[in-house]
């Protein structure tokens, strides 16, 4: 089992307050702003649309491997939508839009191998509320 460890802080009102996430590679700022009304700085949800676009190319890489093809490039991008409803802001949509070059590979292949990575990687499969136990713990500081 691996375990990836990243830390995100947030410090302020919602609007006028400002957080900073770090992980291996990345130490930057997210703000109201840059989550809801196109700012500087990343979000959650667009952490969100990169990991999934990455498991999603990994696990169809695999898939393809697996067939004993060897694919050259397999390029995901991610378009995560986020709305409001009565209970406050949700992600309502994540779209995946993937480019594939393998030589060998049939449409009819790969339509079938992307059905099953839609369904099968772990990102996704998180989202569909399948497999994570989320657990979480507050802590206040004095």
């Amino acid at each position: 089992m691996t375990t990836s460890k990243v830390q995100a802080q947030w410090k302020g009102k919602i609007k006028e307050g400002q957080g900073t996430m770090k992980f291996t590679g990345y130490d930057g700022a997210y703000t109201f702003a840059s989550r809801f009304e196109g700012g500087k700085g990343t979000n959650p949800e667009e952490l969100i649309g990169a990991a999934h676009a990455g498991c999603y190319s990994m696990y169809l890489s695999l898939l393809l491997t697996q067939e004993g093809l060897d694919p050259e490039s397999i390029d995901t991008k991610a378009e995560v939508t986020i709305d409001q409803d009565d209970s406050g802001p949700f992600i309502k949509e994540i779209k995946l839009d993937c480019k594939v070059k393998c030589n060998g590979l049939a449409e009819a292949k790969l339509k079938e191998l992307a059905s099953a990575t839609k369904e099968k990687c772990p990102v996704s499969r998180l989202y569909a509320g399948g497999t994570a136990k989320i657990s979480a713990e507050t802590h206040l500081i004095k």
